[in-house]
């Protein structure tokens, strides 16, 4: 089957599995408050000497970028720093009065919206105010998501000095009629300049985020960005799909879908990068994911031991991530808890001293089986499989049309990602998603796979 007949039959709806059961697909109903903080200690107690992971959401930007998916608040006014920064300490020292102690961390990871929204400052506020409260493990890593039109060289300085080593730029694009569609406007000058002066503080990893499948975006665009982000070598690249989903992101209503490209045209922008990025030496991690073979990223991967969560692919594993934060997801291995999504209400409940959560799940047996193996498809290329699970016979009805289609190889109990599988990784796990086959959305949930 040719690749462009691939596409066509595997361009559905998909989930790309940041977590499973995946969101859409959790019993929130059934979840409570006291089960998920059963979870968070017990995860504590079976992994908390190894460091956990938090995630903090900042969700402020003065401007909308109308691609973006994540839940921000827009707003050129920045009082709102303070009250939002004493909150998330505040959620902090509500978890560690569940621990009970000053927890051991192991990552920290800002992310939004525009971290560098805040004023250097107030970062540094914020970060002691978290570090106060807790222990670091000896190889921690903090890293931190920049806007290159906004980083000033106070900010790499301030977060430099509080121990943040790695930096993630969001570039998606330097074709001008990109950027301006998206309203996302960086030039090229701009992220030469903050990753120099990164590197000269001594920040050890710089990633840069890119988009393929923007509205008005052709291989001319793809070809010339990643030209230039290859003049400037960052460690590692997100290059990853765009994903559209207006009736979730009424921003994306800007454009509509006559201005993306097709989905042939679509996979032709990615294939133009593939092979821009292995030419220029970067390595293949997972799935949308390139790292040079100096980082860690690709060490991990050559050592199988790749681990991904709500934040992407990271080269070291953490059995409990806590998400703090409007809308922030956190993840204690056995359950999930999300955060509130409107900010007023966010704030309301943390003044009155509650966890601010809205909803979660807490896993069964089953999806704890079933998460496992898909988090070795997406980041190990194969999983084992239990021949007297007695759902096995539905699942490998499903993995037929993919061996068949040489996207996968199945051998006794073990399935391999082929090379050309690859690019089908969420297909591939679909088979496992025992919660989606139980019921089908009745209306599109969830991006396509192509």
């Amino acid at each position: 089957m040719t690749t462009s007949e691939l596409i066509k039959k595997y361009n559905v709806a998909a989930p790309r599995y940041t977590s499973y059961p995946t969101v859409p697909y959790w019993e929130t109903e059934a979840w409570t408050e006291e089960e998920w903080l059963i979870s968070v200690k017990r995860s504590y107690r079976e992994g908390g000497s190894e460091g956990i992971s938090l995630y903090i959401h900042l969700p402020f930007c003065e401007s909308l970028c109308t691609y973006c998916g994540c839940n921000t608040r827009i707003t050129k006014n920045h009082t709102v720093e303070d009250p939002y920064l004493i909150a998330v300490i505040k959620e902090w020292k509500m978890y560690c009065e569940v621990l009970k102690c000053k927890p051991l961390i192991r990552e920290i990871h800002l992310g939004g919206g525009t971290p560098t929204f805040f004023n250097p400052n107030n970062l540094e506020k914020l970060t002691l105010g978290i570090l106060n409260e807790a222990e670091v493990t000896a190889d921690a890593e903090f890293s931190f998501e920049a806007h290159p039109a906004n980083t000033t060289l106070e900010h790499l300085v301030t977060l430099y000095n509080l121990g943040f080593r790695r930096l993630s730029l969001g570039i998606q694009d330097f074709d001008p009629k990109v950027q301006e569609i998206i309203n996302r406007k960086q030039s090229v000058e701009q992220v030469q300049q903050v990753t120099s002066q990164a590197r000269n503080l001594g920040y050890t990893s710089i990633n840069y985020d890119l988009i393929y499948g923007l509205p008005l975006q052709q291989l001319s665009s793809v070809e010339n960005t990643i030209r230039e982000v290859i003049k400037l070598m960052p460690d590692r690249i997100s290059f990853y799909s765009y994903a559209h989903v207006p009736w979730l992101k009424p921003g994306q209503r800007r454009f509509t879908e006559n201005d993306l490209p097709a989905a042939d045209e679509k996979r032709a922008l990615y294939e133009k990068g593939l092979s821009l990025l292995k030419e220029a030496g970067y390595a293949d991690i997972g799935m949308d994911h390139f790292a040079l073979k100096t980082d860690s990223l690709y060490t991990a991967a050559k050592n199988q031991t790749l681990h991904r969560n709500f934040m992407g692919y990271t080269h070291q594993y953490t059995q409990l991530s806590i998400g703090l934060g409007v809308s922030s997801i956190s993840d204690s291995w056995y359950g999930f808890a999300q955060n509130v999504k409107q900010l007023d209400s966010y704030l309301n409940l943390i003044s009155d001293g509650k966890l601010p959560l809205f909803k979660g799940h807490i896993l069964t047996s089953n999806d704890l089986k079933y998460r496992k193996i898909i988090l070795h498809i997406m980041c190990r290329g194969f999983a084992e499989l239990d021949l007297e699970d007695p759902q096995l016979l539905d699942i490998l009805v499903r993995l037929s049309s993919l061996q068949k289609d040489r996207l996968i190889h199945l051998e006794d109990n073990r399935l391999q990602v082929t090379i050309a599988g690859q690019a089908f990784l969420r297909n591939i796990c679909m088979a496992f998603d025992e919660r989606l086959w139980e019921k089908q959305p009745e209306s599109q949930i969830f991006s396509t796979s192509v």
